[in-house]
């Protein structure tokens, strides 16, 4: 057990797990959890994590104006897969270290992908309001199996959820600025460009980081290129879609249907778009598996021994 060092644990649901905060106290003694349930910003959370050595964030804003008040902290260990709330060029700038493990939830993100797949295509939510609104009507649905699936995005999500179709028989289409092209060919992936995979594909599911060259990616142009018999994905970033493009689309039955677990803003301020029945909403669950949390929750407990600056 290390009885100096002070970390700060600002992850709410990290902070709720007793199997993640009995590790971490097995190895500091002085450890301040998120019992609150706060989502912590700008002064607040120089205020929590002021006066510790140590700090393991999640969805918090790390970025310059936060770091130059935090002359003590000197190690960041990253809960979750998504780097776009860290600032990199101020972590080098104040000399923090910083401790990360890509793709620990990747299988938490793919599984609910397929779930969100399965349900639109069968028209799940929209099924189950009428029931409870007191209607008994069979809707008749499709299967994904078979189905032309265009994945955005082939990192480590992307590439776990292609390995998870293998088996539907999908037809599947990949575009990202990086080429695969030992992955692509031993999982019969088809390369293409944006254009072409929204124009082709069935069901597009999103995998990016939110940065300059994301956001806005699905502008109301691009979306306009998906047939209307589609389905939209995002279980990545909020920010990647123009939300009121595809709020006119699904209205409009220009678009069959969207499932988000991210927004440009969370929760959702459209109440409209979360409440169309062929739009299924999820509140960022991605990575909230049991067992993703605790596979990212030791990721970040090891990555505060880290001499790496990035």
């Amino acid at each position: 057990m290390n009885n100096t060092d002070k970390v700060a644990v600002c992850s709410r649901s990290f902070s709720k797990n007793p199997v993640l905060r009995a590790e971490l106290l097995a190895r500091y003694s002085q450890v301040t959890f998120n019992d609150s349930g706060q989502q912590y910003e700008g002064d607040a959370l120089v205020a929590f994590l002021r006066g510790h050595d140590k700090a393991i964030t999640a969805l918090e804003k790390i970025d310059h104006a936060v770091l130059s008040q935090l002359p003590d902290l000197k190690v960041i260990g990253k809960y979750g897969v998504g780097l776009d709330m860290i600032d990199m060029a101020a972590m080098r700038h104040f000399g923090k270290r910083f401790g990360w493990t890509g793709g620990v939830n990747r299988r938490s993100v793919s599984e609910l992908v397929i779930s969100f797949a399965v349900a639109m295509l069968r028209h799940v939510p929209a099924a189950q309001k009428e029931v409870l609104a007191g209607t008994w009507r069979q809707h008749v649905g499709g299967l994904l199996s078979g189905r032309t699936v265009g994945i955005v995005g082939c990192g480590f999500v992307g590439k776990d959820l292609i390995e998870l179709l293998q088996p539907w028989g999908c037809t599947v289409l990949a575009h990202d600025i990086l080429d695969f092209p030992e992955f692509y060919k031993r999982h019969s992936v088809v390369p293409v460009g944006l254009d072409e995979l929204l124009q082709k594909s069935d069901v597009v599911s999103l995998h990016l980081p939110l940065n300059d060259s994301t956001s806005n990616m699905l502008s109301a142009e691009k979306l306009q290129l998906l047939k209307s018999t589609s389905i939209l994905i995002n279980a990545a970033r909020g920010g990647i879609v123009d939300e009121s493009a595809l709020k006119a689309m699904l209205i409009e039955k220009r678009l069959a249907a969207a499932a988000f677990d991210v927004f440009s803003v969370e929760p959702p301020e459209d109440r409209e778009l979360v409440a169309l029945p062929n739009f299924l909403v999820t509140p960022h669950i991605g990575g909230s598996a049991e067992e993703a949390i605790i596979a990212m929750g030791r990721a970040a407990i090891d990555g505060l021994d880290t001499n790496d600056i990035p």
